[in-house]
């Protein structure tokens, strides 16, 4: 295994030194360094590099996030396909813009509620216990505002009802997943004002009938769907078809009603009469019955 160390680091970039700069003002000069599929393991202390913005460390061995805390200048972070079991020790990336964490063994979406300019999460593909899905911290959620890019794809998730409150997000990928619900989906399209790409393709619900006709009725601002253009012909047509559908339906519903309500009125008639007549003959009291002598 190998640990990521400023010397390793010097050694890669020796021959981009062509001033011969002393080490430490070479390496506060670097603005991207990539140190991927390297073996590594370890993070050490890079805190010489802190102008990074961009950060290359996919294909290593990683465990654990850490030692990054002085790459508060980082606006992109590559991390996947390593061996990170959970999210953390990020807070102080506050201008980090895109993560890539796919292809890890996280199991919970945690840790990013410092991240207020972060506009792509990439986690997905994690190597999950069996049975298990991909959970969201709500803390994060909620302070996820400015998302627009979700890369959720092939983790086992069932339901995404609660990532509605990621307002800004104009791309969702969750394919190969185990969603089933329209109704769960056509929920979260309709708060995604900005949605503009959703990609759900290896989903149960997309061999739902009318699956695609259901969620294009329900954003105004979607324009592709499952990598298929939606063209606004289509769109106005689907929607003329749902208006259709729900004048059918309210009229259905009000003609329904208003013959509950005579029929209603027949029945209060018919009782109002009935005890009237029946006071009518409590007042007239027994009367003889002359021909028989009885009453």
């Amino acid at each position: 295994m190998v640990r990521l160390t400023l010397d390793l680091i010097a050694k890669r970039l020796s021959h981009k030194n062509h001033k011969e700069e002393p080490l430490a003002q070479h390496l506060r000069k670097i603005t991207h360094l990539n140190v991927s599929d390297k073996s590594i393991d370890t993070i050490d202390d890079l805190s010489l590099c802190r102008n990074l913005n961009v950060l290359y460390l996919y294909d290593n061995q990683i465990r654990q996030i850490h030692n990054l805390n002085f790459a508060s200048n980082l606006t992109h972070l590559y991390l996947q396909n390593n061996c990170i079991l959970c999210i953390e020790n990020l807070t102080s990336l506050t201008k980090l813009e895109k993560l890539y964490l796919g292809g890890n063994y996280i199991t919970v979406v945690e840790g990013l509620e410092k991240l207020e300019e972060l506009r792509e999460l990439h986690v997905e593909s994690q190597r999950l216990p069996l049975g298990e899905k991909l959970l969201f911290d709500p803390r994060t959620l909620c302070s996820l505002a400015s998302l627009s890019v979700l890369n959720i794809g092939n983790n086992n998730i069932d339901e995404i009802k609660q990532l509605a409150v990621l307002e800004n997000i104009s791309h969702l990928i969750a394919v190969d997943n185990q969603l089933q619900q329209i109704k769960d989906l056509e929920f979260v399209v309709n708060k995604w004002t900005k949605l503009s790409r959703m990609d759900l393709n290896g989903n149960p619900v997309c061999q739902k009938p009318k699956y695609r006709d259901k969620l294009i009725v329900q954003s105004k601002t979607l324009e592709s769907l499952d990598g298929k253009e939606i063209k606004e012909m289509e769109r106005q047509f689907l929607m003329n078809w749902k208006a259709s559908k729900d004048s059918r339906k309210k009229s259905k519903e009000e003609s329904m009603m208003n013959e509950h309500g005579a029929l209603t009125c027949v029945a209060t008639c018919g009782h109002i009469m009935f005890e009237k007549a029946r006071q009518m003959f409590l007042r007239a009291g027994p009367r003889v019955c002359m021909d028989c002598g009885g009453f």
